[in-house]
């Protein structure tokens, strides 16, 4: 079952979403917002797996919200305007309802979410521990209609690119279909940090920051990483921690 969440600055627009999610077994609703600032307070003291967030929304839209999020759950953006749509991608969206709804289209937004957290959830099982509760230091991800095995010491940084992440390797890269969030979730803090909405970097290839850059080597030369504003605090109190 999904831990849903809906924000929208129209109660009728929240009232056809909760009639929907009622008639979907597989959706718990936890609560409806008027704004995104209710709604950031809901993400902090719940768990919610999917939100239904709408982008026209006084004091701060639903694109500028998400972008304030370091871990975010599924997204779907609902809106009446379809200009919005490339900017919805852009932040990694999970999908894209235009305004009045359909109970269809609705169904298969639900339907692309529970795949998602379906296929997230059967790649990351056996990813951690061995036999014995040991940490591994690798995991799986599903490439080319394969299982392909990842060394953690082999990731330079991946990159995330709509429905799909890139993970950049010392020997070449692998492509696969999942969230940002999702990797982020199967890779130990303490060796890997997400740098910016579309960038997680193996900490121990940083060779500098310089301004809201991260330097790594890739295929030897120089490669430039943005950090996003949202995640630079986190990584300079990381870097000051380890500073001589």
């Amino acid at each position: 079952m999904l831990n849903v969440l809906i924000v929208d600055d129209e109660p009728l627009a929240l009232d056809v979403l909760e009639t929907y999610i009622g008639q979907m077994p597989e959706l718990h609703l936890v609560k409806r917002c008027s704004n995104a600032l209710e709604a950031n307070d809901v993400l902090k003291h719940e768990p919610v797996d999917l939100m239904f967030l709408d982008i026209q929304m006084p004091q701060l839209t639903g694109t500028d919200f998400v972008k304030t999020l370091i871990r975010p759950p599924m997204i779907v953006f609902t809106t009446a305007y379809p200009n919005y749509a490339i900017q919805g991608f852009d932040l990694n969206a999970l999908d894209y309802l235009l305004k009045p709804i359909s109970f269809e289209r609705f169904v298969k937004a639900v339907n692309k979410a529970i795949e998602h957290a379906e296929l997230n959830q059967r790649e990351a099982a056996p990813v951690h521990t061995g036999a014995l509760g040991e940490e591994l230091d690798f995991f799986f991800v599903k490439a080319d209609k394969k299982l392909v095995k990842v060394n953690f010491e082999d990731i330079i940084y991946i990159e995330g690119l709509k429905d799909y992440v890139i993970i950049r390797l010392l020997a070449g890269r692998v492509i696969t279909l999942q969230t940002m969030k999702s990797l982020e979730d199967r890779l130990p803090q303490q060796r890997f940090r997400r740098i910016h909405r579309s960038y997680i970097v193996a900490l121990e290839k940083i060779l500098a920051i310089e301004g809201n850059m991260v330097e790594v080597m890739e295929k030897d030369r120089p490669k430039l990483l943005p950090i996003g504003k949202n995640y630079r605090d986190d990584l300079l109190e990381l870097i000051e921690k380890n500073r001589l």
